[in-house]
């Protein structure tokens, strides 16, 4: 089997960009230098039953900034390719607070709180800003796990990958 570039679907999530600094008005976030990005919500997220932004799309949008938190730290898709590994979702952890309406304008800080051998958690807060305060909408936690694609288990999360992260909580190697 011969990697390719192709991202997937993840190409195709409109309206998510990144931010070169934090949005001016957010809320009480745990990690000192969080990435953002800004997501407009498009009418083709909309639920065919309720109008508002479906959970799938929330995902999309976390798995969007994930990605592109690791293009941000020096490791794209393409770079995992070549080195024939890829981070793979174990686990969501997702509490939907409010909706999101189309149109709407959001944020999203995240960041990697744990780093450990083969697996690392991620946090996602995703908020609107409403009379001049920010309004949680979204918060998640997503278990990542690097997996050699070879042999599809579990491998080792290379050091300098590591650092590039910068984990809120480090551990030690083989912890």
């Amino acid at each position: 089997m011969t990697p390719t570039t192709d991202t997937g679907s993840l190409d195709r999530v409109p309206n998510v960009s990144v931010l070169g600094s934090p949005p001016a008005i957010s809320p009480s976030i745990e990690h000192p230098s969080p990435f953002f990005v800004e997501i407009t919500a498009d009418e083709d997220e909309t639920s065919r039953v309720v109008e508002h932004v479906s959970n799938v799309h929330f995902l999309r949008w976390l798995d969007r900034a994930a990605e592109l938190h690791m293009d941000n730290a020096g490791w794209t898709r393409a770079d995992l390719l070549a080195e024939g590994w890829m981070w793979f979702v174990a686990r969501h952890e997702i509490d939907y607070i409010a909706e999101v309406l189309p149109g709407d304008q959001v944020y999203m800080a995240t960041w990697v709180r744990d780093l450990r051998r083969v697996k690392s958690w991620r946090d996602s807060i995703l908020w609107r800003i409403e009379d001049g305060e920010p309004r949680i909408v979204c918060t998640a936690s997503t278990l990542w796990v690097l997996v050699l694609l070879e042999t599809r288990r579990p491998c080792s999360v290379p050091a300098d990958m590591a650092a590039a992260l910068e984990p809120l909580h480090p551990n030690a190697p083989g912890t």
